[in-house]
């Protein structure tokens, strides 16, 4: 019989390791996370999804005094849960008896084998029966449905090099163990192939549970970090007995959900896709696979910890995760992970009660996918902030270490974007002006919002572009007290002069263009005002 592909020992996730990038299996991620410093996945859904599954992993290797980190019992109390993690990291690293306690479990062993024939990890091998065509055969999806970034069908875009479903191309093992990650996460609504389990045979799917979010993540100086701060706290999630999806029974897809538990399903178990990979002869490639649905059944109403919540501009309904935009840099979503949140916006779980003493040191790595809610795949990213966790404001302000920081730090942002609208709207004026005759320019200009003009786009991508300098010059300490509106103005100003160029020679232009100047500076703050006598 072939050899499997063992997630354990096989090396299949890209790390830094001593200054170079290497390849290690789970249990060697364990064992030197204290040594890595970085996970180099380079599909940034599938390192978002690998780091839940490694948070998921940790709460159930770390330990105190036989204790885990997911321990039901320590979840009772919040601060014992903090004290028992507390201790964790300051031992380091690791226990590499307990790693190997886990991974060597024989209830387990099998189900980390990414072609075991009863329990492949993270796969449903019913799909190889139940996925089948109208005389009984197989009926697989292709390798490119699971491959995030290949067209499938006669539609679709082209991201990364030209794949069609009648000239496949395989890939190795361990590529398609991110991509299934990636799919169960971030995989595609609408239709898919159809699964024979009664008499009907559905063939619709829902999303992932992180399509098209942003998640964050607080990060370290060295993985094992991380990962220990990456389990949630208590409070997230259902009570009772935890498993994730490796240690658990294959779920009924026509049955009820089993109950989003925390942490380990809330961070693994919530997927909305079942999927199968087909391995080569010779188990060295994967030529084929099955993706179709998991469940019918509503997702469960759990809060993920690594996402920012906002409630609809309405106030009604139920909060959201943000979504991803690959054209918003993450400096803009900076202030809702280091405020406190309200009624309108709430940080991440994950990034409250963090240890007091690595604040310094802990930056925040975000991973997103801009795509829409059906199929469409947009682009995805990855970024990483300064040390700015230390800024975070506590809900004990006497807590906080810089106080004041966090409200400058969201000050400097609205006065981006309040001048960024400005500059927008200035545009747009000046296009106006500058090419309808028939307009007075000495009055108000009715402006059609579906004719922007060619200035808006450029002025404004070019404002973003070098607003992000000029914020984290202004996000200091020592500028708590400065105004955030001028700086940004002089960008804006400099940023419409560059779009409009040469064209300012004209004199029709050069009035638009001064008219739409003053727009912009009507974004600086008024002075205050004296009555005479004062």
């Amino acid at each position: 019989m072939a050899a499997g592909f063992d997630l354990r020992d096989s090396p299949w996730v890209p790390v830094r390791l001593g200054g170079r990038s290497v390849r290690v299996g789970l249990r060697e991620l364990f064992h030197r996370a204290h040594e890595i410093s970085d996970i180099e996945l380079p599909v940034p859904p599938a390192a978002s999804g690998l780091l839940r599954i490694l948070g998921a992993l940790a709460s159930r290797i770390a330990m105190e005094d036989d204790v885990r980190l997911c321990d039901e019992d320590l979840a009772e109390e919040a601060e014992d849960w903090l004290e028992v993690r507390a201790r964790i990291l300051a031992r380091g690293r690791f226990d590499a008896k307990a790693v190997d306690a886990y991974f060597d479990d024989e209830a387990l062993a099998a189900r980390f084998d990414l072609f075991d024939p009863q329990r492949p990890f993270l796969q449903d091998p019913r799909l190889l029966t139940e996925c089948v065509d109208a005389k009984g055969g197989p009926n697989s999806s292709g390798i490119n449905k699971l491959i995030m970034g290949r067209p499938t069908g006669v539609n679709g875009a082209v991201l990364f090099g030209h794949f069609t479903d009648t000239h496949p191309v395989s890939v190795p093992p361990a590529v398609a163990a991110w991509h299934l990650i990636a799919t169960l996460n971030y995989g595609p609504s609408g239709q898919c192939t159809p699964r024979r389990i009664t008499t009907v045979r559905a063939g619709n799917q829902d999303a992932g549970p992180l399509r098209k979010t942003i998640s964050f993540h607080a990060w370290g100086p060295d993985l094992f970090t991380t990962l220990v701060l990456g389990v949630p706290a208590p409070g997230d999630g259902a009570e009772g007995a935890d498993f994730c999806p490796w240690e658990d029974e294959l779920p009924d897809p026509l049955g009820p959900l089993t109950p989003c538990t925390w942490p380990g399903r809330l961070l693994t178990g919530r997927a909305r896709h079942a999927v199968l990979l087909v391995p080569s002869a010779d188990r060295t490639e994967v030529v084929d696979a099955y993706v179709s649905w998991s469940t019918h059944q509503p997702p469960a109403a759990v809060r993920d910890p690594h996402v920012i919540l906002d409630m609809p501009r309405t106030g009604e309904g139920a909060p959201y995760a943000r979504p991803a935009d690959a054209n918003r840099a993450l400096w803009r979503d900076l202030d809702a992970l280091l405020l406190v949140g309200d009624s309108q916006t709430q940080r991440p779980s994950n990034l409250d009660s963090l240890p007091r003493h690595l604040e310094e040191q802990l930056r925040v790595r975000a991973y997103g996918f801009d795509q829409d809610g059906q199929q469409r795949d947009n682009i995805w990213f990855e970024a990483t902030t300064p040390p700015v966790l230390a800024w975070q404001q506590h809900a004990n302000p006497d807590l906080d270490p810089y106080p004041g920081m966090a409200e400058h730090v969201a000050r400097c942002h609205r006065a981006a974007e309040e001048v960024a609208d400005k500059l927008l709207h200035a545009a747009r004026l000046a296009w106006k002006l500058a090419t309808d005759p028939l307009e007075d320019p000495t009055v108000k200009v009715k402006l059609d919002r579906k004719k922007h003009g060619p200035w808006a786009a450029v002025s404004v991508s070019r404002f973003w572009a070098a607003a992000e300098n000029t914020f984290w010059n202004l996000a200091a300490p020592s500028l708590i007290g400065t105004a955030p509106h001028p700086p940004f103005v002089r960008i804006a100003l400099d940023a419409l002069d560059e779009a409009i160029g040469a064209r300012s020679a004209d004199v029709r232009v050069a009035r638009a263009r001064n008219r739409a100047r003053t727009v912009i500076r009507s974004a600086l703050p008024k002075p205050p005002t004296t009555t005479l006598g004062e």
